[in-house]
């Protein structure tokens, strides 16, 4: 935990790589939600609850990745305010939350 608070290279890295996995799961919600007859989300984050709605993923899921998506949205709009115990917990805690993703998907497709 420390060495990730005090070190900007280990910032920059595991910022850009939760926030290119979060990405990633928002383009491909996005595009299959774009070939089901629903509406198409507003925001990021109502894509899981559209893939939650359809069936796709799981609807706790679809919560985790909505967090994702938070944590993205500050990593992007606002660096300074990120808290690396939060980042530490994410790492630690969540990573699973994008490989349960693709399983999701992957067995629906």
């Amino acid at each position: 935990m420390a060495e990730l608070e005090n070190d900007p290279d280990i910032q920059d890295i595991v910022t850009l790589n939760l926030s290119r996995a979060v990405q990633v799961c928002v383009d491909i919600g996005a595009h299959l939600i774009a070939g089901l007859d629903t509406l198409p989300p507003q925001t990021m984050g109502q894509t899981f609850d559209r893939l939650a709605n359809e069936g796709l993923i799981e609807p706790a899921l679809a919560v985790r990745m909505k967090k994702a998506v938070g944590f993205r949205n500050i990593a992007v709009h606002n660096y300074e305010a990120i808290d690396w115990a939060i980042v530490h917990s994410i790492c630690r805690h969540h990573l699973d939350d994008f490989a349960a993703f693709a399983r999701s998907i992957a067995a629906r497709l």
